[in-house]
């Protein structure tokens, strides 16, 4: 059974090599900000001290950002619960919504953030044009061969 722990500067070196693994590079944008894995706030699943799931956000101006999610794991409630941590966190802080970004290639997490009740806010046409000059490791293609070309926006509000 796995822990979730928030990120530890013990685990720090760890996370940023997950990120980097699962996203290209230690560096994440959304909506025209770039994000630094070494620096984010966040929670692992880590069961037998390896880790089977990361998720980092970010709080600004009453707003939560979910920066990433990863799960290795699928369907043992790994990203729910790392969702509900961040969620509990923000209401801490006393932030109106929990947002993020997607993209338009990524189907399964559409379906995803809907099922745990993210509404689709806002569709960033063409923002992924302006992601690549700040992250040129981003694809142009994504999953199933659908091109990479949109950034949508989900919130839930708290």
């Amino acid at each position: 059974m796995y822990t979730i722990i928030p990120i530890c500067d013990e685990l720090r070196k760890d996370v940023v090599d997950f990120i980097s693994d699962n996203w290209g590079s230690p560096i994440i944008v959304s909506k025209g900000k770039v994000h630094f894995a070494d620096i984010l706030e966040g929670y692992v699943a880590v069961e037998n001290g390896e880790i089977d799931g990361v998720i980092t956000y970010s709080i600004e101006n009453g707003e939560c950002e979910i920066v990433s999610l990863d799960s290795l794991v699928e369907n043992q409630g790994i990203g729910s619960n790392l969702i509900n941590k961040v969620i509990e966190k923000a209401k801490e802080n006393k932030c109106r919504r929990v947002w993020l970004i997607t993209t338009n290639d990524n189907t399964k997490a559409i379906r995803y953030y809907q099922k745990r009740g993210f509404y689709m806010k806002e569709i960033h046409i063409n923002a992924i044009q302006r992601s690549r000059k700040l992250k040129p490791q981003i694809p142009l293609y994504g999953f199933d061969n659908i091109p990479i070309l949109h950034e949508i926006e989900f919130e839930k509000i708290i």
